[in-house]
């Protein structure tokens, strides 16, 4: 029975791993699909939706009231015989109908209309400020991947080279020419290197769970992105003047806008509290049969509340504060803004700075010094301690090219996110 279910098991994910796609894509194609497919943005946009909403709502005027009253359900010898409405129906019985219509007065709907167009911006830039920092995040799990697929490709090269070095001590130890230390510590340092690939790929699984999520792709289907994009283009970046660029920020910032638009909605707010002073009128027609010295009577009237004990200074106060608080708010975001993107500025800068600081062959440098030394090793001109060592540096030599197109490429995209907008765009 247990032979059963391994077998069963073994089916299971043999057929789970075929199931398995791999969706290859470019950066640029991945932010296509993110902007199509993210469900916060979807959820966002749904919200701006049921903002506008309310805006038609506002401008819609009040329900008129109608009322049926005084009607008597039997009569006594005290009624006074009067003709029915038509046929037998209505004959000696009382009734009366009115008709009510609440007007605002002082402007108050049209500034409560104000009020809501001032909230659907807010929404949007809500939006923005959602988009932009969805992005900012998919750009760099983008980077992260594309760094740990390249990193992995480093390790493989190693493991390609190595491998051929652990067949032929094999042969060389079926033989009886070298002793099986030699053996055993190559395989040693074949196995610590598969272990950093495996370690890497756990890494790119996680990063590519986030990434799933944002781009919403089936939890079956990896994810490889294309060696495109990664180096950054450094020029545009190197004449940045750091005061232009922070005044055109405010163009583009979304948390500027959402503050400039707080300030508006409390000074709207100030003016609709103000016009809940003057009270609204309700103008009524009404009409009364039997209820008067006239058979048929039929008025018209009108009718407010008496401003005396509530003139909703309260309300008044508290918007002339929300004015203050939302002036005080603009200035901390101002600072805000200044002080994120000159930090964002001084850091791509010193990222460029130590990019440019390697030299252009280098790396290819390092490829061809590693197969000099493997074939070195492999005629035994080179010691293993001495192998092994030029292996560790070249390692950490990969890793540390890496990680400076890592560093640019994310401290150009932490610049875009304090500007509110790509740079070069």
């Amino acid at each position: 029975m247990k032979r059963i279910i391994l077998f069963c098991v073994s089916i299971a994910l043999g057929l789970q791993l075929q199931a398995q796609e791999t969706l290859k894509i470019s950066r640029e194609e991945a932010e296509t699909m993110f902007l199509q497919n993210n469900l916060l943005l979807i959820s966002e946009k749904l919200n701006i939706e049921s903002q506008q909403a309310e805006v038609i709502q506002a401008k819609l005027w009040p329900n008129p009231e109608f009322s049926i009253s005084e009607i008597n359900l039997w009569k006594n010898s005290t009624v006074e015989p009067s003709p029915p409405f038509f046929g037998n129906f209505g004959r000696n019985q009382q009734i009366a109908f009115e008709l009510n219509q609440l007007v605002q007065t002082a402007g108050k709907r049209k500034k409560l209309i104000a009020l809501e167009q001032v909230d659907v911006s807010k929404a949007e830039q809500y939006f923005e400020d959602l988009l932009r920092g969805l992005k900012l995040e998919l750009r760099n799990q983008l980077t992260h991947l594309q760094y740990n697929q390249q990193a992995i490709k480093v390790h493989q090269n190693l493991i390609e080279n190595i491998s051929k070095l652990t067949n032929a001590y094999k042969n060389q130890l079926d033989k009886g020419n070298i002793s099986k230390a030699e053996y055993t510590r190559l395989k040693a340092k074949e196995l610590e290197i598969n272990k950093e690939i495996l370690e890497l790929t756990r890494q790119s699984n996680e990063i590519q769970k986030e990434l799933k999520l944002l781009l919403r792709i089936n939890p079956n289907v990896s994810i490889e992105i294309t060696d495109d994009g990664f180096i950054k283009d450094s020029q545009p970046y190197e004449t940045i003047f750091i005061d232009q660029i922070i005044e055109n920020a405010k163009e583009n910032r979304p948390d500027y806008k959402l503050a400039l638009l707080e300030e508006e909605y409390s000074n709207k707010l100030l003016s609709y509290e103000k016009a809940q002073r003057i009270p609204d009128l309700t103008f009524g027609v009404n009409y009364d049969r039997n209820g008067s010295t006239m058979l048929d009577f039929v008025g018209i009237g009108v009718s407010f509340d008496l401003p005396v004990f509530n003139r909703n200074k309260g309300n008044i106060t508290k918007a002339k504060l929300q004015i203050e608080n939302a002036k005080v708010q603009k200035e901390q975001t101002v600072l805000n803004i200044e002080n994120e993107i000159f930090l964002a500025y001084k850091s791509l800068q010193q990222a460029i700075d130590f990019m440019k600081s390697i030299e252009p062959d280098y790396e290819n440098d390092l490829d061809l010094l590693l197969e000099n030394y493997t074939k070195n090793f492999a005629s035994k001109n080179v010691s293993m301690l001495e192998y092994f060592d030029f292996m560790d540096a070249y390692l950490e030599n990969k890793k540390i090219i890496l990680e400076a197109q890592k560093d640019v490429n994310q401290k150009a995209e932490e610049l875009n996110y304090s500007l509110g907008k790509d740079f070069n765009n």
